[in-house]
């Protein structure tokens, strides 16, 4: 029985992992439940599966009691609250399944120090993260030559920049193979969540950004390739769920069954294309964060929190979040990543200018 302390229980990653369990009561339980405000799902979800503890974020106390008693710590958290957790588990568990990408984005020379300080067992949650970590054999440090991450480019994908600058908060969030919260939804549909996968990529495998590139691929089966130096590339296919990787989260290198096997003649043909950057700044906003190192991308993700929460209310057009990270990038100092604290003052002076940013607007 494999004990699970998973954080963000009420999210979209969240509720898919007590499917999951629920699916295999033979297999899991969970040894602990937390969500950020939903004290009512919360509730129900403690009646159903008897945590050994069960709180709300604001009342956790020492985050490491949470991880204490479990044989992983599923980290769900959206954004980057997520990160205090990953780190409180790096210090305490001896495997962490991470579906927060602001982990790896914003911390990931503080992560890593601990996972491999420890000697943690990180394993990504990510559909592109899993299947190249399943391409790799389950080991993060196997030799390859390139990684390619697939993007289903979004709704917006064939839309002219003139298009783009009426589209509705409704209309982003009508992902075309996947469902998924709305901050990660609207990501994925200005290529920013595409931009945060090439960071996670370079701590997860030691990557250079020259061995990273990222395609379009817009029906969402192959998750992810590998190459490697005899030119020969290993993917993972399989249909848009996230109960695949999250299982193999948990279980690697076993495999539960899946709950649809891939029909190869039904699905006929696969295509495969350019990312537009041009139309979708976000995506290169995020890797010159990432060339820029330090607090850099802890900035970045702290504006673009803030202008998805403002696209979503209405009060910016789309192209105006990749404006407002720009922006937020170009005002505010950038430091080194060396410590948390460091990090949480980037995140709230992002936050700040942001704000200031949009008002202005």
């Amino acid at each position: 029985m494999i004990k699970i302390a998973l954080i963000g229980c009420t999210g979209s990653i969240g509720r898919q992992v007590c499917e999951v369990v629920r699916a295999h009561p033979d297999r899991f339980c969970f040894s602990a439940l937390v969500c950020g405000e939903n004290a009512a799902e919360l509730a129900r979800l403690s009646e159903e599966f008897r945590p050994g503890l069960a709180c709300l974020a604001g009342d956790v106390g020492d985050a490491e009691a949470l991880f204490r008693g479990c044989d992983v710590a599923f980290i769900a958290a959206g954004g980057f609250a997520g990160l205090s957790y990953t780190l409180a588990a790096a210090r305490t568990c001896k495997k962490i399944a991470l579906a927060n990408k602001e982990s790896l984005v914003c911390g990931g020379e503080l992560v890593m120090r601990e996972v491999e300080k420890r000697q943690v067992d990180l394993v990504p949650v990510d559909s592109e993260h899993s299947a190249l970590f399943r391409c790799l054999n389950f080991h993060r440090d196997a030799p390859y030559k390139k990684l390619v991450l697939t993007a289903s480019g979004g709704p917006f994908l064939h839309r002219t920049e003139e298009e783009l600058a009426r589209v509705t908060a409704a209309e982003a969030l009508c992902h075309p193979t996947w469902n998924m919260g709305a901050k990660i939804t609207v990501d994925c549909a200005t290529l920013l969540n595409k931009g945060y996968e090439v960071i996670e990529a370079k701590w997860l495998y030691r990557a250079e950004l020259s061995q990273i590139e990222a395609v379009v691929h817009p029906e969402s089966i192959v998750h992810s390739l590998v190459y490697f130096e005899d030119g020969a590339a290993t993917a993972q296919l399989g249909y848009p769920d996230m109960k695949v990787p999250i299982q193999l989260a948990l279980t690697y290198p076993d495999c539960l069954p899946c709950e649809r096997e891939l029909d190869l003649v039904a699905l006929g043909a696969l295509h495969f294309e350019r990312l537009p950057v041009e139309k979708f700044p976000c995506f290169s906003l995020a890797l010159e964060a990432c060339r820029a190192g330090g607090t850099a991308p802890t900035l970045l993700n702290g504006a673009a929190e803030v202008a998805v929460r403002a696209f979503l209310d209405g009060r910016i057009t789309f192209p105006q979040i990749a404006e407002t990270v720009q922006e937020t990038l170009s005002r505010v100092p950038q430091m080194p990543a060396d410590r948390f604290q460091t990090l949480c003052e980037a995140d709230r002076l992002a936050r700040a200018a942001a704000s200031r940013y949009i008002h202005g607007k």
